[in-house]
């Protein structure tokens, strides 16, 4: 298992990350026109696009607080079984260094049962790289849900507020061309870290 800040940055940009965000509402009462009917002119509703930057949301100096608090306290969680792997995969290098060095020489049987050694201590490696995965991903969900929710929320709010009809994440989709003046990014992460402090409880396990 690799405990790395990359797991859990790609497990927050694709479930986070809004591609489109729409806060176009009908207006009471008001009915759609029967399909059958032709239309002379189609009303088109005014809209403001903006751009965001989801990875930017990543970055340990500049971007969102709370995900880089969120993921030292994910990663201490895991130091141990971390160290405990760590600790097995040198064990096993220097049996099959010692294996590999001694086998012209040493008694046979001696060999026959190092290398029984070994193959358990490959299945031991196994069974806990596999149990400690399941755990972090699992861990990783629980402590990084409330963040997604909040984040959507957010930016939910900050589209409304600013009459934004509609966001692209840049991150997620291929942009040919947008001016500087589209990018929200900068201007959500810090209304966002200044109403949602990196301090904020972690859910217990």
């Amino acid at each position: 298992m690799h405990i790395v800040r990359l797991i859990a940055a790609v497990a927050l940009l694709t479930t986070v990350a809004i591609v489109s965000v729409s806060a176009q509402q009908a207006k009471p009462g008001a009915t759609a026109p029967p399909s059958a009917t032709p239309q002379a002119a189609v009303a088109v509703p005014d809209s403001k696009m903006a751009m965001i930057y989801s990875d930017l949301f990543l970055d340990p100096k500049t971007g969102i607080a709370r995900f880089n608090s969120l993921l030292g306290t994910l990663n201490r969680e895991f130091q141990p079984r971390q160290t405990e792997l760590q600790a097995l995969q040198t064990k096993i290098n220097a049996l099959s260094k010692e294996i590999d060095d001694t086998q012209s020489v040493a008694d046979p049987n001696a060999i026959r049962q190092k290398r029984d050694q070994l193959a358990q201590l490959n299945t031991d490696l196994k069974r806990k790289s596999e149990d400690a995965e399941a755990s972090y991903t699992k861990r990783r969900q629980d402590i990084f849900l409330p963040l997604q929710q909040d984040i959507a929320k957010a930016l939910e709010a900050f589209a409304k507020a600013r009459g934004i009809t509609v966001i692209v994440d840049g991150s997620q989709v291929p942009v040919v061309y947008a001016a500087d003046s589209m990018d929200i990014t900068r201007a959500f992460i810090n209304e966002f870290n200044s109403k949602n402090p990196a301090t904020a409880s972690v859910p217990q396990p």
